[in-house]
């Protein structure tokens, strides 16, 4: 088996995976911010020498990162102007000119990436046929240049009105920018999103311009490092979408790797489902900084086009920045181990979105960290093991956490309910609640239902409070995978190379044409042969989807071409049509406003892990009020009773008292309500 390295930067840990032969070796260092290929490369040292192995034996290197995410959220992105069309620089603002929060009068937008000031527009104008009705004014296009240059823009984006249908305009621009700023960055509305709705479509945009020389940076400097290391290897990048595609492409489309952890958890979490047959699933990925909620029925997690960053209220669709690009569908929310917790006025304990991160972390990493957070009341109730924790690479300071979680918490709260464990309780009480209500949330919002599935828990610290979420949901059972606590990173290795793209091309059932669809497949696989060929290994599989909806309706769904004749797409599109909504429309012509493409090359290797030792159970050792034993300690098939913690390297999974957990032949540690 070839050797192979994947690497997860989260807020809080970066997490490093080395796969050689049949070991796995896993690390976690904590996120360097300032510079991230820091951590990557101290990471990767650690794993090395542990492993015994040397950088030239790696043979590709699979990443996924937050610090898109991070950059839009915290506003750290490049100095952007918006060029578009006369008359539409306030689209950013005018938005849906809706109201996702009905009854508050003091509802809060997320400001645009753009300010007005810097949304330019020049004169032109094209049809929804593509047809050129004012030509671009290039004069005026140069005439942006030298306030461009005054202003020290570091990124531009281009968007205009329909240039979805025809880029020549959008292409001319970069031309003349190029040329004049070759030191500027340029993104083209029509390359990032050629679909119809320009305030999606310039929203991402702007948030690929606003980010893009930021990654670019980062992942050339990773790629260099990597190289002067000794690691001369194929280096991947983990999309959104749950694949794999070059640097070179993430480089130019790093809007696509806002979610490219989480999604490597996705996968994961699917890959178990499928291979142990598990029907109905969610997965919680909870680390340091988020939690991320994902449903996955039959081995598949649900998929969309759409995806909001930095919403200002929680749960709430359309309170934040809309991107469109493919994305695994899931629920984030402020709810890790480094989520800080408070007292409010009302003498209420609050917990997140905020976080201590890294730098400085949570009180008892010894950074100094000095508000209270979830993992310090954890390390307050004996949940965790203080000489193992990350691998033994940060001993826990028990005292500090105390004294936090007194100091936040306990004395303005607990004076009538009780002491610091009492406080410490509640705080991860909170926090569990605020994970079942944003499980909950996500599944109705789907139109699925949440309780009898099994819950896989990844993550730093989701095995820790996975029981009591499962408790919370009516869940019938727990799954802890092997290698829990870096379960992004290695479902990056599971993860195939693909590739998916988009093309708004109006096409009516009634006035069918199968030439339209011939000639936009063809488009579409080329421009994904070109991504995904020089990369993936083996037969490539296609897939492809038109989004349809009947006359007169105002948005679409997701219906895959099987076969391109009208009677095909119209059966697709009843059956896809009836299973959501119950009903079909009868009378009611049919259109098509988009179609996707999605070429997949090979998956990712098998990841379970390999069977245990079987040993006697009396090796757990009693410390405080819980019993704590090494997972690699567990009998194969033996139930072992709660309370009690079972420890490894990157993670420790907590079994509550009510519960018994037991570890089954691929290293999964189940836990099951006590019969």
């Amino acid at each position: 088996m070839p050797d192979r390295l994947a690497v997860d930067i989260g807020g809080t840990f970066t997490d490093v995976v080395l796969e050689t032969g049949e070991k796995r070796v896993t690390n976690k260092v904590l996120t360097t911010h300032a510079e991230p290929a820091d951590g990557v490369m101290d990471g990767l040292a650690q794993v090395l020498d542990q492993a015994g192995t040397d950088p030239h034996a790696i043979d590709v290197v699979l990443h996924g990162t937050t610090l898109a995410t991070n950059a839009l959220i915290e506003r750290r992105g490049a100095k952007t102007v918006l060029v578009t069309t006369e008359g539409h620089r306030d689209v950013l603002e005018m938005a849906f000119e809706n109201r996702f929060e009905q009854y508050d009068v003091n509802i809060d937008r997320p400001e645009p990436l753009v300010p007005r000031r810097w949304r330019m527009a020049v004169p032109e104008r094209m049809n929804a046929a593509g047809e050129v009705l004012t030509p671009l004014d290039r004069a005026a296009v140069e005439g942006l240049v030298p306030r461009l240059v005054d202003e020290g823009v570091e990124s531009v984006a281009v968007g205009f009105l329909h240039g979805y249908a025809n880029p020549a305009h959008e292409r001319l621009v970069r031309d003349v920018l190029g040329n004049a700023m070759p030191h500027v960055s340029i993104t083209l509305a029509s390359d990032v999103c050629p679909e119809i709705r320009e305030f999606e479509r310039f929203s991402t945009a702007c948030a690929n311009a606003y980010v893009k020389p930021l990654m670019s940076r980062y992942l050339a400097d990773l790629r260099d490092r990597l190289n002067a290391f000794g690691v001369r290897c194929p280096f991947l990048m983990m999309t959104s979408g749950g694949g794999l595609c070059s640097v070179e492409t993430a480089r130019q489309f790093p809007i696509r790797l806002v979610e490219s952890g989480p999604a490597g958890g996705a996968i994961l979490a699917a890959r178990i489902a499928a291979e142990l047959t598990l029907p109905r699933v969610v997965s919680l990925d909870m680390g340091g900084t988020t939690a991320k909620i994902c449903l996955i029925d039959d081995g598949e997690p649900l998929l969309s086009r759409s995806f909001e960053v930095d919403r200002s209220y929680r749960f709430k669709k359309g309170s934040g920045l809309p991107v469109r690009i493919p994305v695994v569908e899931m629920v984030e929310i402020g709810a890790g181990g480094g989520s800080l917790a408070s007292v409010d006025r009302l003498g209420r304990i609050q917990v997140g979105p905020q976080s201590a991160g890294s730098e400085p972390g949570p009180a008892c990493y010894g950074r100094g960290g000095r508000h209270a957070t979830v993992t310090d009341a954890d390390v307050v109730l004996d949940r965790l093991d203080p000489s193992r924790f990350a691998g033994g690479t940060l001993h826990l300071d028990v005292d500090a956490a105390r004294a936090v979680v007194e100091a936040d918490v306990a004395q303005s709260w607990a004076s009538a309910e009780g002491g610091i464990s009492e406080a410490a309780d509640a705080i991860t009480e909170v926090v569990d609640e605020n994970m079942a209500a944003a499980a909950r949330a996500h599944a109705a919002e789907w139109g699925k239902e949440i309780a009898s599935r099994t819950l896989i828990a990844f993550g730093g610290a989701a095995p820790i409070h996975a029981a009591n979420i499962a408790d919370k949901l009516e869940l019938d059972a727990v799954l802890v995978p092997p290698a829990a606590g870096v379960g992004s990173a290695v479902g990056f290795l599971a993860a195939p190379v693909s590739y998916e793209v988009v093309r708004s091309r109006y096409l009516r059932l009634s006035a069918f044409d199968r030439k339209v669809i011939d000639e936009v497949m063809a488009d579409m696989r080329a421009e994904a042969q070109a991504v995904v060929g020089p990369v993936a290994q083996g037969e490539l599989s296609e897939s492809r989807k038109a989004y349809m909806r009947y006359v007169g309706q105002g948005f679409e769904i997701a219906v895959p071409v099987l076969d391109s004749t009208a009677e095909s797409l119209r059966r697709a599109f009843d059956g896809a049509y009836e299973q959501l909504y119950g009903r079909l429309i009868p009378g009611l012509d049919v259109e098509v406003l988009s179609w996707t493409l999605t070429l997949v090359g090979r998956d990712g290797a098998a990841f379970h892990g390999s069977r245990p030792h079987a040993v006697s159970s009396g090796s757990a050792i009693v410390a405080g009020n819980h019993s704590r034993i090494a997972r690699q300690d567990l009998p194969v098939g033996n139930p072992v009773a709660g309370p009690v913690a079972i420890v490894e390297d990157q993670t420790t999974t907590v079994v509550p008292a009510g519960f018994e957990g037991r570890v089954d032949e691929y290293g999964n540690v189940i836990l099951r309500r006590s019969p």
